[in-house]
């Protein structure tokens, strides 16, 4: 039996998504935007986050959230992390009870510091909540680029049933069981991404590039075990995969918003000029919180912080961690 998937979110990776699951299964897209859904529904196009791209001709659009998951046997959450719960929480009353929620967004929620996971379970107590992620640029998989990705939930059952609706053609889709570990790699990545943008808006080097992306692996993974995830989580897809991928295109939005700071243009400027959300510059805020609380040491992702929000120079930042103490390299961290 095929199962009908209702997606809210109509941005580049929402509608990617809902374009592959379109090609295996009946799928409905929720957008807000009336002009996107009529777009979607009469020309198969969302030019707006994928120019040029032609979407699956049997994906349904709709500006009506109850109509989008009132039938859904799952539901897929494509909206920026900091607008999730009140989306979920308009849906709420519409979702079927036990009907998976899987959640798109790498982010952590400003103001209680929650995974996605964790507010899906707050507010839709008794559904199954997992997690897509991992290396995916949005425009390259709909163009039909190979790429891999990690659905993760605690049943492995349910998730391997997940697993075919997602994956086609060159987009294979892996299973795991570590939501924490997957949910924080994808979420904490963004953060080195805006480092390794700015340092390479700079011009410092592939070699600084090297080192940020090294170090900002084991930077994540210190705080990502400390709150329950696996380490062996951090180097796969959905950590060292999704990190070496966000670091090093420029088609990623995190990288963008470093590689302008770098080019000397202000935070505001960067995110005015931007049409979607760059979820780091708002998760780093979460975490040096999160760092705070579990004691762990983030130097990356201090400067990146003070930058964002104290004022700091890019010089400032590279000054910063180089007066940072060396230690051993033979540590996980």
């Amino acid at each position: 039996m095929k199962l009908q998937v209702g997606l809210l979110g109509g941005g580049s990776w929402g509608t990617t998504v809902a374009s592959l699951t379109a090609k295996n299964t009946d799928t409905i897209i929720w957008a807000r935007d009336q002009n996107t859904v009529d777009e979607i529904n009469e020309h198969h196009t969302n030019q707006k986050y994928l120019p040029d791209a032609k979407l699956t001709k049997n994906l349904v659009a709709s500006n009506s959230i109850k109509e989008t998951v009132e039938n859904a046997d799952v539901i897929v959450l494509g909206v920026p992390s900091q607008n999730m719960r009140q989306v979920l929480e308009e849906a709420k009353p519409h979702i079927r009870p036990w009907v998976p929620i899987i959640n798109l967004a790498k982010g952590l929620e400003l103001t209680t510091k929650m995974r996605m996971t964790e507010i899906i379970k707050e507010i839709m107590p008794g559904h199954p909540a997992g997690v897509l992620t991992g290396p995916n640029l949005a425009k390259e998989i709909h163009f039909g680029s190979a790429a891999a990705a990690v659905i993760a939930m605690v049943d492995k059952t349910i998730a391997s049933k997940l697993q075919t609706i997602f994956s086609s053609g060159l987009f294979r889709v892996y299973t795991n069981t570590d939501v924490v570990g997957c949910e924080l790699g994808g979420a904490l990545k963004n953060i080195i991404a805006i480092a390794t943008g700015m340092s390479d808006g700079t011009n410092a080097g592939d070699n600084t590039r090297a080192a940020i992306i090294t170090r900002g692996l084991a930077e994540l993974t210190r705080l990502g075990t400390a709150m329950g995830g696996k380490q062996r989580t951090f180097y796969g897809l959905a950590g060292m995969g999704d990190l070496v991928a966000t670091c090093s295109s420029s088609k990623s939005r995190n990288y963008h918003v470093g590689f302008q700071l770098g080019r000397g243009k202000s935070l505001n400027q960067i995110i005015n000029e931007m049409s979607e959300v760059a979820e780091g510059v708002k998760t780093v805020k979460a975490v040096m919180e999160l760092a705070k609380e579990y004691k762990v040491d983030m130097p990356i992702s201090k400067e990146i912080y003070k930058i964002l929000y104290k004022g700091n120079t890019v010089n400032d930042a590279f000054k910063g961690l180089l007066k940072y103490e060396v230690g051993s390299e033979k540590e996980p961290g």
